[in-house]
């Protein structure tokens, strides 16, 4: 087992997570999975303006899956459409101040999260947006051998 050590921004939005919860009237709903480690995140977006209004996040998996969920909502709160979609798992994992290299694929699984929101409310719109499809077939492999202990506190 592996005992990983989370920056203070982590342990903060893991402890503390932002905009949690699922939004009513969404008009878009993106949830992923990785079927390795177990998690699970729905992102709800509220869209006006070709801007994104509200986000909330439903995630059930560690420490790293929460944190990062949480930050890509702060960032992408109130941003355009179009800056939602330029986001990448780098500057998730930036506003984390890190994750620990085994835990980046949860960075990763909270962007195609968003995308697949964002591909699925243009899809909603009859857009056809191919470049926002999600990869089903891509599930941020994680070996057996790095599974998380828990967080350092």
């Amino acid at each position: 087992m592996v005992r990983l050590e989370y920056s203070k921004k982590v342990l903060e939005h893991f402890k503390n997570p932002r905009n949690v919860g699922e939004i009513e009237d969404a008009d878009a709903v993106g949830t992923v999975g990785n079927p390795v480690c177990g998690d699970m995140m729905e992102l709800s977006l509220k869209i006006k303006d070709d801007m994104i209004e509200d986000i909330k996040f439903r995630t059930f998996g560690c420490a790293s899956a929460i944190a990062t969920t949480s930050m890509l909502t702060e960032i992408v709160k109130g941003k355009t459409l179009k800056e939602a979609e330029d986001l990448t798992w780098d500057d998730v994992v930036e506003g984390l101040e890190g994750l620990p290299p085994i835990k980046v694929h949860c960075s990763l699984l909270a962007v195609d999260g968003l995308k697949k929101a964002l591909y699925e409310y243009y899809r909603s719109k009859g857009i056809d947006r191919q470049d926002l499809k999600p990869n089903e077939e891509d599930d941020h492999d994680q070996g057996e051998e790095e599974k998380e202990v828990g967080p350092i506190v």
